[in-house]
């Protein structure tokens, strides 16, 4: 980046005016809202008036071009200052400002990406950082190209860990297009911040994580000039001793006023106050970007060639995940992976081998890993594939809930599933994994039972819009497909059938298997089974499942290596429920589990071959 140069003395004033004029428009945008938050965005006046109207460069018109610098707006309840920005930038209209949180406007009361200028949606604090990193390290590893990325925080989120783990994770892989604004106003929404206005805190917190970190008067225009322009090899902390509420007489630095618009006398007699100090309404412009950002295509990726499977050989549908993954890989040279450091146990680490280049390791911060993928995916730049133990994902159900309302494209991928992973016990056990995903709106939910129907699932995954899980078993099980069978989400297959089958019984995984076991051993007391592989769990194959509990006397038997809230049991539960005649039994995992050896805990927990048979001649004697 160019040497500092000092804007003159009209460019200063014209700064000064813009971040008067943005408060005015948060004042008004709230008071006609009856809600938000006004002194929230006060604070932050001049800091956004100098990065979007200095420092930035970006087309005001055309808000997601790949060329532009990137901002995010990590304290998302500022989310009036924002819009005010683009207002004053030229893209919204000034009058639909007085729209804010109104249910016919875009302008919702926290950022969210149906708004042109918003990458991805904020307003859970804390998660603002680690889509930006991801942003950034795209822009630095993969697009190679000169835009910047900058996120404001404010510092009440600077409580939360995953704040931390995005700081680790950008010095780390000196991330030097990344700059973090410390919005410091001091004030949280029912007391002070913890550190109030100890900005030497701040700032030896920040350099102890290896970034550059400036502390700076965040209402003073030319010090955030001078502070935007100085660049090292490292990211940077522009640490702002603000006050929340600035320029509202009375109301400034007081606390009991987060997220509460003025009332409206009192906001008018404010904005006369304001408008008064403004000496010119001329407009500043903002400088375009530098264009160069390569073009990029991630439609239509497809695997290089079928699967290379032997019906009977056995793996792992982790190992065989990894090995997708790695082949999909030379597909697209945008197709990336992450993990948590567990790539010798997801077999990301295959992917690594043969593209190092593409992956990211996030070690051991799944919070941090899964905002890094969603920023890395952004404006369309990446097809991420994230991939640690299932039951970790949990730790970051709310950046994955986030993603979802970001309308990120994520591919997550969790392994080590249910009792099945045997000796290390129930902390490693992924069993809420399914309920989990099958929660979060749009997502795919993929459970493949063998290494063929794995590497199209990670096929699918790469072209499916949303958030998308596959989830991958420890044990080693047979390929019970063809290379050449055709898989589709929603689409389940009949693995075993017969004309004279008493019940349908519906597997995934582990529990697949079992339950061809089961049909052998039932074989011989001439009692036969449908065996259905439901492949996707969200969306399921509705019409089949009925189809082939009709011909099974209406008796469909579940069963899942996953405890019995929210899993397949639930899903086809709910998928039947009030079809006349049919009725669903289902065997899961009901207490905690505890260590032993695969077979002896699916044994314990009802959910073996034996369970499977002895459910099904109880099923079929009742009748």
């Amino acid at each position: 980046m160019e040497a500092y140069h000092k804007p003159d003395q009209q460019k200063l004033q014209a700064l000064k005016d813009t971040a008067n004029r943005l408060r005015i428009s948060s004042i008004q945008a709230t008071t006609a809202a009856g809600s938000g938050h006004p002194t929230s965005c006060c604070s932050a006046a001049e800091i956004m008036a100098v990065l979007f109207f200095h420092t930035m460069r970006y087309k005001a018109l055309d808000p997601r071009n790949p060329h532009n610098d990137r901002f995010v707006l990590s304290k998302g309840h500022a989310a009036p200052i924002l819009y005010a920005v683009w207002a004053e930038a030229g893209f919204l209209p000034e009058s639909e400002l007085l729209n804010l949180r109104k249910v016919s406007s875009d302008l919702d009361g926290h950022p969210v990406p149906k708004q042109a200028f918003t990458d991805v949606a904020t307003g859970s604090l804390g998660q603002g950082l680690g889509a930006a990193c991801g942003m950034a390290y795209t822009g630095k590893y993969f697009d190679k190209a000169s835009y910047r990325v900058y996120c404001m925080l404010g510092d009440g989120e600077l409580s939360e860990g995953s704040v931390w783990e995005a700081m680790a994770f950008a010095s780390i892989y000196k991330l030097d297009n990344l700059v973090a604004i410390l919005d410091i106003n001091r004030l949280g929404q029912s007391d002070p911040a913890p550190l109030q206005h100890q900005m030497d805190v701040y700032q030896k917190r920040c350099e102890a994580f290896g970034w550059n970190a400036i502390i700076v008067d965040g209402h003073s225009v030319e010090e955030l000039c001078k502070a935007f322009g100085q660049v090292k090899n490292q990211p940077t902390a522009i640490i702002a001793k603000t006050f929340k509420g600035r320029g509202i007489t009375g109301i400034e630095d007081k606390e009991s006023w987060h997220g509460k618009p003025l009332p409206k006398n009192m906001a008018d007699q404010i904005i006369q106050e304001i408008y008064g100090q403004i000496q010119s309404k001329k407009k500043i412009l903002a400088t375009p970007p530098q264009e160069d950002a390569p073009s990029v295509d991630i439609t239509n990726i497809r695997m290089p060639t079928p699967p290379s499977y032997k019906v009977g050989d056995k793996i792992a549908t982790r190992k065989a995940y990894g090995q997708a993954l790695a082949k999909l890989g030379h597909a697209s040279d945008r197709i990336i992976a992450l993990d948590g450091d567990t790539k010798n146990s997801t077999f990301s680490e295959l992917f690594k081998k043969e593209h190092p280049d593409r992956f990211i390791e996030c070690y051991i911060a799944e919070q941090n890993m899964v905002s890094i993928a969603v920023g890395c995916a952004t404006r369309d730049r990446t097809v991420p594939f994230c991939s640690t133990f299932a039951a970790f994902f949990t730790r970051a159900f709310d950046q994955i809930r986030m993603a979802a309302i970001s309308e990120s494209n994520i591919n997550l991928c969790g392994s080590h599933c249910g009792v099945s992973i045997g000796e290390d016990g129930p902390s490693q056990m992924a069993l809420e994994d399914l309920a989990m995903f099958r929660s979060i709106p749009m997502s795919t939910v993929f459970y493949p039972s063998d290494g063929v129907a794995t590497e199209k699932a990670v096929e699918l995954a790469a072209n499916t819009k949303g958030i998308c899980f596959i989830r991958t078993s420890r044990p080693e099980n047979a390929i019970i497909y063809n290379n050449n069978e055709d898989f589709q989400i929603g689409q389940a297959k009949v693995v075993l059938k017969s004309k004279d089958d008493q019940v349908t019984v519906i597997g995934a995984g582990v529990t697949l298997h079992e339950a061809l076991a089961a049909a052998d051993l039932l074989k011989r007391e001439k009692i036969s089974i449908r065996v259905l592989d439901p492949f996707t769990i969200k969306p399921l194959d509705k019409k089949l499942i009925l189809d082939s509990a009709r011909a099974t006397k209406g008796r469909i038997l579940t069963v899942e290596d996953h405890y019995y809230e929210g899993g397949i049991g639930e899903a086809v539960a709910s998928a039947v429920v009030g079809e006349p005649g049919v009725t669903v039994t289902r065997l899961a995992v009901s207490q905690v589990p505890r260590s032993g050896k695969p077979a002896e805990l699916l044994k314990m927990f009802g959910i073996d071959r034996d369970a499977i048979a002895q459910a099904v001649r109880g099923l079929v004697t009742r009748a």
